[in-house]
């Protein structure tokens, strides 16, 4: 199974180009991804720099609403690449290529997106709670679930799956 799932921000911003022919959509860009428990000789933590690729319509909106420093989760697979360069010695590219990416937050440490941030429209950290619980209902978590049950529940040992 190739199956890879990464959390980390962009190093630079997203580059968009299109294929010749099919005129496909793809993005480029690389994350860090921190080490977890893993620190450098100066004692600072750790990240690995991973390229990731991403086709078509999520390739465009990568390209429209990312940008350098945005923290993105990144679910997709490995795959290994090889070419040869102008020398004629083959090299190989490792990346992901990514089958679903999700907005996760802004630039910087803080992961919700700010209203203040000059954009042109609205981006998709706008939409971020779409499930949330609408302003006016309330749940008491005081309240007795099984109240309309009645006083006592029985059931037979028949009942009982063990």
């Amino acid at each position: 199974m190739n199956k890879v799932f990464l959390i980390g921000r962009l190093t630079r911003d997203p580059e968009l180009r299109y294929t010749q022919g099919s005129n496909a959509a793809v993005c480029n860009f690389t994350i860090a991804v921190d080490r977890v428990g893993v620190q450098s000789t100066g004692g600072n933590e750790t990240a690995d720099f991973i390229p990731v690729v991403v086709w078509n319509k999520p390739a465009e909106n990568c390209k429209n609403y990312l940008s350098k420093g945005s923290q993105v989760a990144v679910d997709g697979r490995i795959q290994v690449r090889t070419y040869d360069d102008q020398n004629g010695q083959r090299r190989y590219v490792t990346e992901v290529i990514a089958s679903r990416v999700e907005f996760l937050g802004g630039k910087g440490g803080n992961s919700e997106y700010s209203n203040n941030n000059t954009s042109e429209g609205p981006t998709p950290y706008d939409f971020a709670n779409t499930n949330a619980a609408p302003a006016n209902k309330t749940t008491d978590v005081d309240s007795n679930p099984f109240a309309d049950f009645g006083s006592s529940i029985e059931i037979s040992d028949d009942e009982l799956p063990f």
